[in-house]
């Protein structure tokens, strides 16, 4: 199981840090990414980070803004997000794969969180 945590309401320009711990197993052997949707579209990809932390990935439009990462000893994923953007309003959720080939396809991950509710808005 994942327990998201770090959503909320910011202005434009403001930065959230969200957290995914896991519980019950390790993240340590999975491909873990985040992922956001909002009403209407489908889940896109954000975000995705190699078993090992030495690889990172990123949707073109969060580049330079948002940082993934992870501290297996803590089992905890990471996504700053730094100069939040109106557009960046979405619900937001971990996802692990068990494979150590990355890939941004939602469907092909495993394991979901519940999701949280970040807001950008003046």
């Amino acid at each position: 199981q994942f327990v998201e945590s770090g959503g909320g309401l910011v202005q434009p320009g403001e930065s959230l840090r969200l957290s995914c711990a896991a519980s019950g197993f390790s993240l340590a052997a999975y491909t873990m990414g985040w992922f956001r949707q909002v009403p209407g579209k489908e889940r896109e990809f954000v975000a995705a980070i190699s078993w090992t932390g030495s690889s990172t990935y990123y949707t073109d439009s969060v580049k330079g803004r948002f940082t993934i990462s992870r501290d297996n000893a803590k089992n905890t994923l990471y996504l700053q997000m730094n100069s939040l953007k109106p557009e960046d309003t979405a619900v937001y959720y971990c996802a692990a794969r068990d494979t150590i080939v990355v890939v941004r396809t939602p469907s092909l991950y495993d394991y979901w969180g519940q999701g949280t509710q970040v807001t950008v808005s003046s």
